[in-house]
């Protein structure tokens, strides 16, 4: 039979109700002659009330146990799902991580997957199992023990699987119903799309926007597999949602496809450091191994041998990155007149794969933020996106304005 994944966030199983009403959704595919495998997360805030139990018991926990714990909400919801299930006369049973297995590395707390043999979930779909509900955001060491995928880990989950078992399409059910231009909460002109390339929403994703987690879309782009995002809260139409494709499945595009934003980043200055080969590593590997995770990066023109290094940064990782540059000045390792952070700037970028084929896209965003009033900090560039700090207090507008200078709201 044709199989679909199905993946429903914290938001849609939050209650027994909605749990129903999500079952119910899956019912619906399998009276349609699929096999469904699903998804699904800890109902609403489980996860966080875990995370705190684990925090109380002390600063230095050991990140194996932490994943036995957080770990165990997913396993509540998938047995609540099965059970309704079968409730429903549908043949379903639930599957931990472990049972399936889904082999991952030994990072506790961010693991990656390794591998999803399909043996054992092949092997009770062919004895008439119609719906395997696995609990998202965990797997297996190697060592045998319990691991966790990191925030947003299901999303990768349910991607991980479409591509394991060939799945028709993975739909992804949330709180929103699908991707838009930009977030509806700032501008009521956010107009939501029919299909946005994987490019596109990887961008999106990286960038701020929070409908789908960075990991699941790689991993989409990678395997090819066919992404929607849909609300849970809506009835089901076959126009519902965005799907998440390959740009040659998008006919006509705009030149812009969205503007993303984030509001916590920092910019930190390295001032006056030494200009010379291998400076930059030195800057950046000990950033990389405190966890400090850099974005953009600038570096002023050298005035005699010294120069200035900016990179941004999550504005909850500057004291981390202060301690590792302090660390490797004390070391030797790069010398440095001052360490300057402004913790007060956001990041906006405008995003679309129209962008390489049409000139004049970065002048125009350059042009509105003046228009605006709004001043540039910093900015960097690709091929489908372009960025810029700007002080946070205008990051609303500058939104608002670029949604609007682009002509967002209209279609293709």
């Amino acid at each position: 039979m044709p199989l679909l994944v199905m993946k429903f966030g914290g938001t849609s199983v939050a209650t027994l109700d909605r749990i129903r009403r999500a079952a119910k959704r899956v019912g619906r595919e399998v009276a349609n002659g699929y096999d469904v495998i699903v998804i699904v997360s800890a109902m609403s805030g489980e996860t966080n009330k875990l995370v705190g139990y684990v925090e109380e018991t002390g600063q230095f926990y050991d990140a194996r146990e932490y994943d036995a714990v957080v770990s165990s909400g997913e396993n509540v919801t998938a047995g609540l799902m099965a059970l309704t299930l079968q409730e429903m006369d549908v043949p379903a049973r639930s599957w931990q991580g472990w049972q399936v297995p889904l082999l991952t590395t030994d990072a506790h707390a961010s693991a990656r997957i390794e591998e999803i043999p399909t043996t054992n979930l092949n092997t009770k779909f062919d004895e008439g199992m119609r719906v395997a509900v696995v609990a998202g955001f965990q797997g297996i060491s190697p060592e045998g023990r319990i691991t966790t995928l990191g925030r947003g880990g299901s999303d990768t989950t349910a991607v991980a699987f479409a591509a394991a078992f060939g799945a028709e399409r993975c739909d992804i059910y949330t709180d929103v119903d699908g991707v838009y231009t930009t977030d509806p909460r700032i501008t009521t002109k956010a107009r939501k799309l029919d299909r946005i390339a994987f490019e596109e929403m990887l961008e999106l994703a990286s960038l701020g926007a929070k409908v789908l987690q960075t990991r699941s879309v790689e991993l989409a782009m990678r395997y090819n597999v066919r992404l929607r995002v849909l609300s849970s809260f809506e009835e089901p139409s076959d126009d519902a949602g965005t799907l998440v494709c390959p740009e040659e499945e998008i006919m006509e595009s705009n030149v812009v496809a969205g503007v993303a934003y984030s509001r916590d980043e920092a910019k930190m200055t390295l001032q006056s450091v030494e200009d010379r080969p291998g400076i930059a590593a030195a800057i950046f590997g000990p950033l990389s191994q405190a966890g400090v995770n850099v974005d953009m990066i600038v570096q002023n023109i050298s005035d005699g041998g010294i120069t200035d290094m900016t990179f941004s940064c999550p504005v909850g990782e500057v004291a981390r990155a202060e301690k590792a540059m302090a660390d490797a000045k004390d070391a030797g390792d790069i010398n440095f007149a001052s360490l300057i952070a402004d913790t007060d700037v956001a990041k906006v970028s405008i995003v679309g794969i129209g962008m390489r084929s049409h000139a004049g896209v970065a002048a125009k965003m350059f042009q509105t933020l003046r228009d605006e009033g709004v001043n540039i900090k910093v900015i960097t560039t690709s091929e489908i996106k372009v960025s810029v700090l700007i002080d946070r207090k205008y990051m609303e507008l500058a939104v608002q304005a670029l949604h609007d200078a682009f002509e967002l709201e209209k279609a293709a």
